[in-house]
């Protein structure tokens, strides 16, 4: 097997982005169009990590509101035209494709949010991968009660991160 490489997602990609959706986040489902629809609104900021002709990964981000959470299994519509930060929806790769791809995902994200006048990173943590954000320059925020409320659908232990572009 080659060494996977990020390149950007298309529409022929969603069967294997739905699959490993499925096996990486059993519990959290969402369906196809969801993602159709990302790719859709921010092409830039979804791609797939591919090896030779396999998909093994994939990486979906937008431009967003910071402190505001996308609702998971839900379709945006637009995206707001006063976005302040790209929001990494989600980073998924195989057990066997892992060691350091996330990491050129994010490097990609955190150029396109440069190029695009956005200063900062959002996402939500979940399966007690902070320690892993926090090495790529994410930091968790203190949140009010109505974003605990939306971040209790990710699941326990989710935590909202942010990574401060300008700082880095």
């Amino acid at each position: 097997m080659s060494k996977p490489n990020w390149r950007p997602a298309r529409a022929s990609d969603l069967a294997a982005i739905s699959a490993i959706a499925a096996r990486i986040h059993p519990d959290l489902f969402e369906r196809p169009e969801v993602f159709a629809e990302k790719i859709l609104l921010c092409s830039d900021g979804c791609r797939v990590l591919a090896a030779d002709e396999a998909i093994v990964g994939y990486g979906l981000a937008h431009p967003w509101k910071q402190h505001w959470i996308p609702p998971l299994d839900t379709l945006l519509e637009r995206l707001p035209d006063d976005a302040d930060c790209l929001y990494v929806h989600d980073i998924a790769v195989l057990p066997h494709a892992r060691g350091g791809v996330a990491r050129d995902y994010v490097a990609t994200i955190e150029k396109l949010a440069r190029s695009s006048g956005v200063s900062a990173l959002a996402l939500v943590s979940i399966y007690a991968t902070r320690p892993l954000w926090e090495r790529f320059g994410f930091r968790p925020v203190t949140t009010n009660a109505e974003l605990s409320a939306k971040l209790a659908s990710y699941g326990k232990g989710a935590t909202y991160m942010l990574s401060d572009l300008v700082a880095t």
